[in-house]
């Protein structure tokens, strides 16, 4: 390349400094590197075209120090599939010609040459489509004065930009039908350079919507030991990693140069063969040039060949730059290892004609210099007159017999580009020789449709582990690429939903709770504590027993009202506090049921205000026990404040400030209905809120106050002489009320859902029962089963033993 390019420098500045003049015939080509292969047809508007199809299994290398030696020209491959590219541009100007609507006085010529894979024989047969009339001279302007030209190829970038450097020095327009780097197709690099194919950046796109459709996130690179492999991998890398993907591996596979240099083969076969063995890897995005792939089908060749080592069932994610296709060496080689390729391509159509025109080839036109290399490798036999072989070529041979990677009978991604090529400039002339053609049209461009892949039976997986399941999350393993992660189950109380990889889970919404799997959510079950459950039954059951016990014990003393066992406690106290306790037992029922506000404000209040009755009660009780017995002592001061108004006094002024409690209450932050959705997992539990909870406690207390305050009392009082003192009995009664609301607020406060008004429905009617059984036990004992004691001369003969 850099010999051309001084050649032309050099040229152009001998132009400048004799004024243009050159003798044309004292420059002459150079004729030690001839074209072997090419294909000429004459005609007023010569389209040119380098063509890839023939390599050489080795090149020596270019070192600048001496001439580059000739090839070889007997030991070229043929990629037999590439053929077809000569073809199509032969069919395409074959059937311009005859059309008589497209430049019809006019009449289209081309001349294709061969650039062998190599950008010596690139270079010089570019310069070779500038002298298509063999002239001896550099000139192209005068040597071409009526031919103007263009150029088709080529079938790889570099290719493409070899003839580029070449043409754009003469303004020559040039048409490549293969994928170019977008950094390299800008009109200022290359202002007469267009392409038929959509940028290279389209590709990338396309490979990760590709692994994104299947799911693959764990994936493995090949691409090729050079500039362009290394800019692929760059670029590809960095839009799988935007998009969730990461590769397991990058490996570079060396060009097919250097599988048959002989060096280092079996170390790249045995490194290959350990790629394309490895389980955990089952998708390969592969970005190779034919050749490179030429090689590396050798190699798998080889592997189950010598090594007796299949590989493994693979996902090969093919490049644009590479269509499946194999040389006349590898008929009848085994391809398996490619079955399930997905390979990115050009648009295609079926062209009406083609199959016709390649069914009446002539292998023996001395026209097509490549038509016999083509045929002599495609059915392996030698045409007569060439070196002796067991089977002689006979012109008869059927391509229809030929398989699919060899030679297609139907149009290729790559044909149908430059069979595009040559009608978008035929148009382009056109338009250009005639005036009354005023638009352009693409021919066949209403049948172009996209390529849709092709869904396997069972999508291969393509993952460096395991997917998480619904249920669990993604946590990433330290010192790992991001796509290796362990899974783990989701936090109690949270689910992952029904996708797969999540990266964090989330709660239900209130009214829902995870289920089993954590993969979804239920509806949460209402719950509250209702008549219907036995749990509910049994406490009303009980609380209405009571209620008819001590509605009873009421009915017994006031019909006994006048004995003295009645007279002796206090008759109006005793009836004060059966029935508080009527109503305590009572009020326990409005805890039962679905809460509704009226009940959540009568609950507390009713219960607070009603127990401080009967507790003020038991104290008035006591506090007249003391009295009575201080104030019978000679010259007491005391007898002025014994009965009925200190009682009473007592009693109001008690329940007046557990009142006045309730009502701050109810007007600062009154209960009401709420619904519990945290402490019982699948339920919703409904409940009377406390509102201000301090103020619930500030009740509790204040009753726990009147509580200890008539314990205190009684005990001291429990000893005073007297028939029916009843101060041991409230003694009793008092331990066993502040035993209850003792154990009372830790279990409130543990208990969850709807057991926590069951606790205090159980506290309200066993303080109660306490109270009822220790100080009116005693006294129905006496009036029912004993009625004889309970009698005025009963109780004066009892003293008078006392005192003895």
């Amino acid at each position: 390349m850099p010999e051309f390019l001084l050649s032309l420098l050099l040229l152009d500045q001998l132009l400048h400094q004799s004024g243009g003049k050159v003798n044309l015939a004292q420059c002459k080509a150079n004729g030690r590197l001839p074209a072997q292969h090419q294909y000429y047809q004459p005609g007023e508007i010569l389209i040119g075209g380098i063509v890839s199809q023939l390599f050489f299994p080795t090149f020596a290398p270019i070192l600048f120090e001496k001439d580059p030696q000739r090839m070889v020209v007997n030991d070229y491959i043929m990629v037999l599939k590439n053929y077809q590219h000569v073809l199509a541009l032969v069919f395409a100007v074959k059937e311009l010609n005859a059309s008589p609507q497209i430049l019809p006085n006019h009449t289209l010529g081309f001349h294709i040459y061969e650039s062998y894979f190599s950008a010596r024989k690139s270079f010089q047969n570019t310069l070779n489509l500038l002298f298509t009339r063999k002239q001896t001279n550099l000139n192209y302007e005068c040597d071409m004065e009526k031919n103007p030209i263009v150029a088709i190829g080529g079938h790889d970038s570099e290719t493409s930009l070899h003839m580029a450097t070449i043409l754009r020095l003469y303004k020559i327009p040039q048409v490549a039908y293969c994928l170019l780097p977008p950094e390299v197709t800008g009109k200022i690099q290359q202002p007469s350079l267009y392409r038929m194919v959509p940028n290279e950046e389209h590709q990338y796109t396309g490979i990760v919507q590709l692994l994104q459709h299947f799911q693959w996130k764990w994936v493995g690179i090949i691409a090729m030991n050079d500039d362009k492999g290394e800019m692929f991998v760059q670029n590809l890398a960095h839009k799988l990693s935007e998009n969730g993907v990461c590769p397991a591996f990058t490996e570079r596979v060396p060009d097919q140069s250097s599988f048959f240099d002989g060096v280092d083969i079996e170390e790249q076969c045995y490194k290959i063969s350990f790629l394309l063995t490895r389980t955990n890897v089952s998708v390969l995005v592969v970005n190779a040039e034919t050749q490179t792939m030429t090689g590396l089908q050798s190699i798998l060749t080889v592997m189950t060949q010598t090594y007796h080592r299949i590989p493994t069932r693979k996902v090969w994610v093919m490049t644009a730059h590479w269509d499946f296709s194999s040389e006349s060496f590898h008929i009848g080689m085994d391809i398996e290892a490619f079955h399930g390729s997905l390979s990115f391509a050009g648009p295609s159509s079926e062209v009406k004609g083609f199959q016709n025109f390649l069914q009446i080839l002539n292998p023996l036109s001395k026209e097509d210099g490549f038509i016999r290399v083509f045929w002599e490798q495609a059915f392996s036999c030698l045409f007569p007159g060439m070196e002796e072989s067991e089977q002689n070529c006979t012109g008869e041979e059927d391509l229809r017999s030929l398989p699919a990677p060899f030679f297609e009978m139907s149009m290729t991604s790559y044909s149908y580009a430059i069979y595009s090529a040559v009608h978008v400039m035929a148009h382009a002339f056109h338009a250009m020789f005639s005036s009354r053609s005023k638009s352009r049209k693409a021919v066949g461009g209403d049948n172009l449709e996209p390529q849709k892949a092709q869904h396997f039976q069972v999508v291969p997986r393509a993952l460096c582990n395991d997917n998480c399941h619904p249920g669990y999350r993604r946590k990433q393993k330290e010192g790992k690429p991001f796509c290796c992660y362990d899974c783990v189950p989701c936090p109690a109380g949270k689910i992952s939903g029904q996708k797969a990889d999540v990266d964090d889970c989330y709660k239900c919404p209130e009214d829902q709770y995870p289920n089993k799997e954590q993969n979804g959510c239920l509806p949460k079950d209402i719950n509250f504590l209702s008549y219907a459950e036995p749990l509910g039954m049994s406490l009303a059951v009980s609380a209405l027993t009571l209620s008819l016990a001590t509605a009873t014990v009421l009915g017994i003393f006031i019909r006994h009202q006048n004995t003295p066992v009645v007279k002796a406690n206090n008759r109006e106290l005793s009836y004060a506090l059966l029935i508080s306790l009527l109503l305590c037992f009572l009020c326990s029922l409005l805890f039962i049921g679905r809460p509704e506000r009226v009940t959540c404000l009568l609950q507390q209040t009713a219960f607070g205000i009603i127990f401080s009755v009967a507790v003020s009660c038991v104290l008035a009780k006591t506090i007249t026990v003391i009295l009575v017995f201080v104030a019978t002592r000679p010259g007491s001061r005391m007898r002025k404040w014994v009965g009925k108004r200190l009682a009473s006094w007592v009693v109001l002024c008690c329940a007046f400030i557990q009142a006045s409690l309730c009502t701050v209450w109810l007007f600062t932050s009154p209960p009401g209905p709420d619904a519990d959705t945290h402490s019982v997992l699948g339920e919703v539990i409904l409940k009377c809120n406390e509102g201000a909870g301090s103020l619930f406690y500030y009740i509790l207390g204040y009753l726990g106050l009147l509580a200890l305050v008539s314990f205190i009392i009684a005990f001291f009082a429990r000893k005073l002489p007297d028939s029916f003192n009843e101060a041991k009995f409230i003694t009793f009664s008092m331990l066993v009320f502040c035993s209850v609301w003792i154990s009372f607020v830790p279990t409130y406060r543990s208990t969850k859902g709807k057991y926590v008004v069951a606790v205090e429905i159980f506290s309200i009617l066993a303080s109660g029962a306490g109270l009822l059984a220790c100080i009116f036990a005693p006294k129905m004992y006496l009036i029912i089963l004993r009625p004889e004691l309970n009698n005025k001369e009963q109780l004066i003969k009892s003293k008078k033993g006392r005192n003895l």
